[in-house]
């Protein structure tokens, strides 16, 4: 899988939103570059995507991108989530279809899904003890297309898997589901799924008991809404909103972000150009004031 480019005239902007006050910065901006989906590490770096590598900035600072290799993959995906231990990676491989825990410091890593389950993996969720990754499983065939459901597995530390270990299926349906990610106290999975509307495309915002269990929707709207992310400190989620009628996650659009309060609805926090790779995976601050996401606007 080829990693995206920029069209012509058109940049890839790094902003940091305070999501109380609605303030925004713009942290770092490129004609050449495309960068996609920032995790925010415990240190003050923003790590993201690029090329199928990964890069990273200091979130106050002003330097840019540098590269953070990591040994034996070149085509890492938008999927990645920093291990709670703050010195490992999980990073999404579209190049062997596997994720994979990787070091921060010197780039050693190993493969943590199994070889022969037959799904392509997507990582989204670690669980806050760091035992256990949250992800999607891809299948194709003639008879059912594309079909995504939701797993979780140990996030164990050894190669020349045969499957991957402690694996547990959540969902097992033709509903598309994505995004899955645990709740910082690990009780709950986080997702978007189609399951909620027979119109193609339409997904919303669920949660079910992260060792399985009836999903319950949490978004009613007529738009279509990706990528829940609950803050550290629990008390807030922030997700993507789509146009009416979107299906898929795909880019450039004009997207918005959003806040959902959990009895009482959601507020927009900010519109902009974006989609794919906008925040794909959890971008909240350590402290819970600050999401960093990606902007692709024209000239």
């Amino acid at each position: 899988m080829a990693p995206r480019e920029l069209l012509p005239g058109q940049r890839a902007e790094i902003w940091i939103l305070y999501v109380d006050s609605g303030e925004r910065r713009l942290r770092w901006a490129s004609s050449e570059v495309l960068v996609e989906a920032p995790n925010w590490h415990a240190d003050g770096r923003l790590i993201v995507n690029a090329n199928g590598q990964l890069f990273s900035l200091e979130a106050d600072g002003d330097d840019a991108p540098s590269p953070l290799p990591i040994h034996g993959l070149d085509d890492l995906n938008n999927d990645h989530v920093l291990d709670p231990d703050g010195r490992h990676i999980f990073v999404s491989d579209s190049g062997t279809r596997h994720i994979h825990r990787a070091d921060l410091t010197t780039g050693e890593q190993v493969q943590v899904t199994g070889d022969d389950d037959g799904l392509w993996h997507f990582l989204h969720g670690v669980s806050p003890d760091g035992r256990e990754i949250a992800w999607v499983g891809l299948t194709f065939s003639e008879d059912d297309g594309v079909r995504t459901n939701l797993f979780t597995s140990l996030a164990v530390q050894a190669e020349g898997l045969a499957a991957s270990p402690g694996r547990h299926q959540l969902t097992d349906d033709a509903f598309p589901d994505d995004g899955p990610e645990y709740s910082p106290d690990g009780q709950w999975i986080w997702f978007n799924s189609e399951r909620g509307s027979a119109e193609p495309g339409h997904a919303q915002v669920f949660r079910m008991p992260a060792k399985g269990g009836h999903p319950t929707q949490l978004t009613f709207d007529e738009r279509v809404n990706w990528f829940p992310h609950v803050s550290p400190s629990g008390c807030k989620l922030v997700y993507l909103s789509f146009p009416t009628g979107t299906e898929g996650h795909p880019e450039n659009r004009d997207v918005i972000l959003r806040e959902l309060y959990f009895d009482s609805g959601y507020r927009d926090l900010v519109a902009l150009p974006g989609g794919q790779g906008t925040i794909n995976v959890n971008s909240w601050s350590p402290d819970s004031t600050r999401v960093a996401y990606v902007a692709y606007p024209f000239d």
